[in-house]
């Protein structure tokens, strides 16, 4: 968890920074193996410890609140500007040992700010039991940049008080950078909290689907899509980000949505998968039977409702459903109401949409599962273990997760620099973040090492942008020689075919 910096400095106007270092620290060191806890679960936590956001908590509160929250590191620290040199200092602190680690420091002009953190960043990683395995300078260049002037905007908009404060930073930081995801997510939740959701999924959707924020907001751009009366649109929303993250609540979503667009088969099978993944939860159990109701499986329906009021004894939709199944009263073919009960009375409950977005829980799991994978992978020989890390890079790549992947592949090449596989796919990692010449380096580093598909079809894409058809097309013939059925070879390969054929 990292905190909010103490301002130690007189200048004025820099109050805002403070907020600034947990969101570009906690960028910056989140990792696979690291979970970073959010802004919003951070605050959230305080608050219902009864500590105000205004307010500097003491480090024996900021202690009781990490290990609430099961932190395992907090970082603390404090900055400085006398006018010319801007300064941060940053400690670890080490819940389980219940010890400071040293400070670290770093400085530079005030327009550098990103860097001097990105820098504390650094430093604080190589005090972690699991060191990055990148060099420094890797680390600074890999980090994303960010344009100073956005993001004060952005970080004044997180602590804006009201909604048209936070409409103008926001829009403002994406004035000043267009391309600001974070900016656009949160001017898009600004409209969302107020019902324009029209104005929200405008903004929700111009966030790429293979950024790392674009599970939350394809949530909320379902959502918006969903009180819009727009189902494909929602459908089409939670269904990329289901395949993405496999939240239980996403396929209670998509079930509500399936049985909005009247697929009801769909809609059960999303149902149960929810249900599946969490029985304890009543909504999930209330959704299928109804959905099961509608399709004709009274007795399916009934037990569901049996499960849910146990969990739910004052539901009373749940209960006048059950006993209306009880007393024999089977679900109309086409309407909402059901036959034999008066006007009024008889209406098919609707099923229930979950509003709640819980990544963090899912991240976390995630990361018990990937340091437990880590305990056994480490007894194993460097080549097992580095072909692990290189299968979960092309799993990620192919989930447009590529920041992830990135990481998989530097972890699979810091164990087994000869992983010919691990190169290729770094190769295409750094292509789709638009890292050319890096990823034309590793590319030729994954030829050198094993002839592969993955390497040659990067370095063909890479010729052909820069117009040497002649070049792209022998790399294309290299790689349908190796594997003559692939789908993205024979792709470029015919791209290539029209573009040596169009008239010059």
């Amino acid at each position: 968890m990292v905190m909010p910096f103490e301002n130690r400095s007189k200048a004025p106007g820099l109050e805002w920074i403070s907020e600034a270092f947990p969101d570009v620290l906690g960028e910056r060191m989140a990792s696979p193996g690291m979970y970073v806890i959010s802004r919003d679960d951070r605050v959230y936590a305080f608050d219902h410890a009864g500590v105000p956001g205004t307010a500097r908590p003491s480090r024996a509160t900021i202690y009781s609140v990490a290990e609430q929250m099961d932190a395992d590191y907090v970082v603390l620290g404090d900055y400085d500007f006398d006018g010319k040199t801007f300064s941060g200092r940053a400690q670890l602190l080490d819940m389980k040992k219940l010890r400071l680690l040293p400070e670290v420091q770093s400085s530079g002009p005030l327009t550098s700010l990103i860097d001097t953190q990105t820098d504390l960043a650094w430093g604080l990683l190589q005090q972690m039991p699991a060191r990055p395995t990148l060099t420094r300078e890797q680390f600074l260049k890999n980090s994303k940049p960010i344009r100073l002037d956005a993001f004060e905007n952005y970080i004044r908009g997180i602590l804006a008080p009201n909604r048209q404060q936070k409409l103008r930073y926001f829009r403002e930081a994406i004035r000043l950078n267009p391309s600001y995801t974070l900016a656009m997510l949160q001017l898009g939740k600004v409209y969302y909290d107020n019902h324009e959701y029209e104005s929200a999924s405008i903004w929700l959707s111009r966030i790429p689907k293979d950024d790392a924020i674009s599970g939350e907001a394809n949530f909320l751009l379902g959502m918006a899509e969903f009180y819009r009366g727009n189902y494909d649109k929602a459908y089409s929303a939670f269904n990329f980000l289901v395949a993405r993250l496999p939240l239980t609540e996403v396929y209670n979503n998509l079930g509500v949505v399936e049985s909005r667009r009247s697929r009801r088969a769909a809609s059960i099978a999303h149902f149960t998968k929810a249900v599946v993944a969490d029985p304890s939860d009543p909504d999930y159990r209330f959704n299928l039977a109804v959905a099961l109701y509608k399709n004709g499986d009274n007795a399916g329906a009934a037990q569901q409702l049996r499960e849910e009021l146990q969990r739910r004894p004052n539901d009373a939709e749940g209960r006048s459903l059950l006993e209306a199944i009880n007393r024999g009263i089977s679900a109309p073919a086409a309407t909402s109401t059901i036959a034999g009960i008066p006007p009024g009375q008889s209406r098919i409950p609707m099923e229930r949409i979950k509003r709640n977005y819980d990544e963090a829980s899912y991240r976390q799991l995630e990361l018990e599962i990937h340091n437990l994978t880590e305990e056994r992978l480490a007894r194993t020989d460097r080549k097992a273990h580095s072909s692990y890390h290189s299968d979960r890079g092309r799993e990620l790549l192919a989930q447009n997760a590529v920041a992830d992947a990135e990481a998989e592949f530097r972890e699979a090449i810091s164990l087994d620099y000869n992983n010919a596989a691990a190169h290729g796919g770094m190769a295409r990692a750094l292509e789709q973040r638009g890292d050319t010449s890096n990823a034309r380096s590793e590319a030729q580093m994954s030829l050198r090492l094993q002839p592969n598909v993955d390497a040659l079809l990067v370095l063909a894409r890479l010729n052909l942008k820069q117009n040497q058809v002649e070049a792209a097309s022998d790399m294309v013939k290299q790689a349908l020689k190796l594997e003559p059925g692939n789908s993205a070879a024979q792709a470029l390969q015919r791209d290539l075919t029209a573009k040596q054929t169009a008239p010059h």
